[in-house]
Formats: C-alpha cells, sequence, structure tokens
C-alpha cells in the first residue's frame, strides 16, 4: 500500500486477513525522533543567522606598563668599578635609594683614599696665592694713582716754572731795551761832544772824557742785560723741555705700572681658573665616591642580576640587574594587522584572553564569553614594527558590573585580544568571513573625522 490517499485501509485489511509482513511496513520510531530533532536544529540554525554579532578585530601580544617608569628597566652603573659586595639577591623586594651592588675603584686617578683631603690642600694652597695677587694689584693700583697724582703736581710745577720763565724773559727784554736806550743816548752824546771838542771847543776836555766814560758804562749794562736775556730765554727752553719730559716720563712709569698690574690681574685669572677646576674635581671625585654604591631608582623587585660574581669588573654605562617597579599601572600591548587599524579608535572596548587563565570565549557574543576581562583602547601607535603590525596600548575598564584583572598577572604574559566593532547579523557575518572582505562600520571613526576638520 503505497497509501497515496488520504484513506488508510490497512487498519481494515489487517483486522481482516491478519497480514504479519503488513504490520511491518510502518515508519520506525527513531526515524520520527531523528526527522523531528534535524527540523528543530534547521529552524535553530535559522534563528542563529539572524542573530546579532558583534565584528572585532582580534590581536595577539603581552602584558606591560602603561607608564614607561612601571616597565622593567636595567639599572646600569655610571662609573667603571670591581664587584665588591651584593647587597640584594633576584627576588628581593627592594625600596627607592637601597643599596643593591657595592663597587671599588678601577682607575689608578683615584687610588688614593686621601685623594680629596690633598685636593683640598692644593685649593687652600692657590686661594692663598691669589690672595698675594690680589694684594698685588692692590698695591699697583695705589702706586698708579700716586704716580698720577705727581704727574699733576709735575706738570703743574713744570707749567708754572715755564710761565716765570716767560715773565722772565719779558722783564730782561724790558730791560735790554731801556740799556739799549741809554746806550744810544749816551752815544749821541759822545759823538756831539767828541765834535765840539774837537772843532769849537766848546766842550771841555774833561767834559769830553766823562762822556765817553759814560758811553762805555751804558755799552757794559746793554751788554750785560742783553746777556741777562739770553740767559732767561735758555732758561725758558729749559723749562718747557722739561715739562715735555715729564709728561713721557710719568707715562713711562705709569705704562709699566698697569703692565704689572696686567700680569698680575692675568696670573688672578689664571689662579682662579685652576681654583674652579680644583673645586670641580674635588666635587667630581665626591659624587663619584658616592657612585661606588650603586642604588634602586625605584621600588620594586629585583628580577634578574646580569652580572655575577665577586671581583668582575665592570664597564661604565653597563647593565647589572633587572628590576621590576612595584605595583606597575597594567596595561595590554595588543597588536594589529594594518588592514584593521583604522577601524579602530581611542575608546574602543576590547575583550582579554589571558594566557593561564581559564576561559570560553564567543568573540561574537561578549556577554556570553566565560574568563575574559574588559579593558579599552587607550593608545594606538604611529608607526608599525617589524612585522608591519600596530601596537595598541589597552588599560583596563573600569565599569560597574566589570571584573578586575587578575592580580596574578605578571609582566610579558600572554595575551589575546579582540577589539569590538558594530552589530551585524550572523548570516552577514559568515558571508563576510567567507570573501574575506573586513568588518564593516557604520560610520567613520571619530578620530578620522576629527583629523579632517583639523585640515
Amino acid at each position: 500500500m503505497l497509501n497515496l490517499s488520504k484513506q488508510s485501509v490497512s487498519k481494515r485489511v489487517n483486522e481482516q486477513f491478519e497480514l504479519h509482513s503488513l504490520n511491518t511496513l510502518h515508519t520506525p520510531r527513531s526515524a520520527v525522533v531523528l526527522k523531528r530533532w534535524l527540523m528543530a536544529i534547521v529552524v535553530i540554525l535559522l534563528m542563529v543567522l539572524f542573530l546579532p554579532w558583534q565584528q572585532n578585530v582580534t590581536g595577539k601580544g603581552d602584558i606591560s606598563a602603561f607608564t614607561p617608569k612601571d616597565r622593567p628597566q636595567n639599572i646600569q652603573n655610571i662609573i667603571s668599578g670591581r664587584i665588591e659586595k651584593w647587597m640584594v639577591k633576584e627576588g628581593d623586594l627592594v625600596q627607592q635609594g637601597d643599596t643593591i651592588l657595592v663597587i671599588s675603584e678601577t682607575k689608578d686617578d683615584y687610588f688614593d683614599p686621601n685623594l680629596p683631603a690633598r685636593l683640598q690642600d692644593q685649593l687652600t694652597a692657590k686661594k692663598a696665592g691669589l690672595d698675594s695677587y690680589q694684594a698685588k694689584i692692590v698695591a699697583l693700583e695705589q702706586q698708579i694713582a700716586a704716580l698720577e697724582q705727581n704727574q699733576k703736581f709735575s706738570l703743574q710745577k713744570a707749567k708754572n716754572k715755564v710761565k716765570q720763565g716767560v715773565l722772565k724773559v719779558t722783564s730782561d727784554s724790558t730791560d735790554v731795551i731801556a740799556e739799549q736806550v741809554q746806550f744810544n743816548i749816551a752815544q749821541t752824546r759822545y759823538d756831539r761832544g767828541e765834535d765840539q771838542y774837537k772843532n769849537g771847543g766848546l766842550v771841555s776836555l774833561s767834559e769830553f772824557e766823562s762822556r765817553k766814560l759814560k758811553l762805555q758804562e751804558t755799552r757794559a749794562k746793554l751788554v750785560s742785560t742783553q746777556n741777562k736775556l739770553a740767559i732767561s730765554r735758555q732758561e725758558l727752553t729749559n723749562a718747557q723741555i722739561e715739562l715735555n719730559s715729564i709728561g713721557a716720563e710719568y707715562a713711562e712709569k705709569i705704562a709699566k705700572a698697569q703692565s704689572d698690574k696686567s700680569s698680575a690681574l692675568s696670573s688672578l685669572a689664571a689662579g682662579q681658573y685652576e681654583i674652579s677646576q680644583l673645586s670641580n674635581k674635588i666635587t667630581n671625585v665626591d659624587i663619584r665616591r658616592n657612585q661606588y654604591y650603586i642604588k634602586a631608582p625605584q621600588e620594586g623587585y629585583v628580577v634578574r642580576a646580569l652580572k655575577a660574581g665577586i671581583g668582575e669588573t665592570i664597564k661604565e654605562g653597563e647593565s647589572i640587574c633587572t628590576l621590576q617597579p612595584f605595583a606597575p599601572e597594567m596595561a595590554v600591548e595588543l597588536y594589529v594587522k594594518a588592514m584593521d587599524v583604522p577601524l579602530i579608535t581611542e575608546g574602543r572596548e576590547v575583550r582579554l584572553q589571558f594566557e593561564g587563565w581559564p576561559s570560553l570565549v564567543f568573540s561574537g557574543w561578549p556577554s556570553t564569553s566565560v574568563g575574559t576581562f574588559g579593558g579599552v583602547v587607550k593608545v594606538i601607535d604611529r608607526i608599525d614594527n617589524a612585522k608591519g603590525e600596530y601596537r595598541l596600548l589597552v588599560i583596563p575598564k573600569i565599569h560597574k558590573g566589570e571584573q578586575d584583572w587578575p592580580k596574578q598577572l605578571r609582566m610579558g604574559s600572554g595575551v589575546v585580544g579582540w577589539v569590538m566593532l558594530d552589530d551585524v547579523p550572523v548570516w552577514y557575518e559568515i558571508w563576510r568571513q567567507l570573501n574575506a572582505f573586513p568588518p564593516t562600520l557604520k560610520q567613520e571613526p571619530e578620530g578620522a573625522l576629527n583629523h579632517k576638520k583639523a585640515k
């Protein structure tokens, strides 16, 4: 029976003829159950295809610190030296300023244990030398002032002498003129008397001889006053020469004193330079000796010693040990592909799965995921790394009901993260994945919009 009509005769035939083979020709129950299950699965799958799916960008990375000061750092020594004593061991918690390592000197310039005291003695001696130079400079300044004062007095004296000489020459010139007049009168009387004596006898011989004697007296006085005038003129010339020589003489003395003063100033400057060098060296020695104790720059854990045994020498700027700062501000360095970077903006939510932390993840349904932790994109690097990936810095998401990151997390632990984007139907996401299309956004990211507005 093919059961092509709605009227079934199988029951009537079975009651009339009791055919055993006919009883075996019904649909098995297991097939019915399977059919129902398949139909239910198909319906569920169809319903799932229309459920919302949150697109995301996957990235991998590790745990780091948000601020550079909280990241592991290598402690380096400033000076070269020889390891004398380790004050800590790996795993110890040190406070800021605690001594980690003690080293000794390796440069022979600093071997002398009394070097600071000896340098201080040199400094004291140099300062004493400077005092003598300063005293010499003061003495030379006083000498120059005295020479300038003496020059002023000497010049005034010489000028007065020149004035006196001028007045004397004037007086003597007047005397010469007066004597010349007397001589001319005497000469005229003599000539007249000689003529009268010889031609008429109007003048007696005694009168004539008296006039002759007067002429000789006036001639003698004239010559005397002329000689006196010549002497006065010579004295005036000598006074003028002396006036000129005083300026040159005192200029030479003052120039010599100023030269000595300049030499003393030069020596004083050289001494001050040497004092500055000694003071600098003393300070450097004190600072260098403080560098024998390598101290912790901040509170943290000594993770690894990079130098080992006692007696080992270390160079300047060489790493000694690694320090992990205490209670760092945790962050995740997440690396994503370059094609996904334009879709990500600061403030995007991130779901994180930490290595060693049990979890069950449905990336498109973050609310159903178990063992993941929330984060927020805080920084997006402007340049890529050697692999062409861009780094994201993700910080914990502070939100009511959001679970805090585990305290057991350590620096460098691996992380898988999903940067959450917009919601799309499941069928669209499957279609996108099959066609290898990138995720889509409803609108351009705010960061790109702000960048365009700035332009």
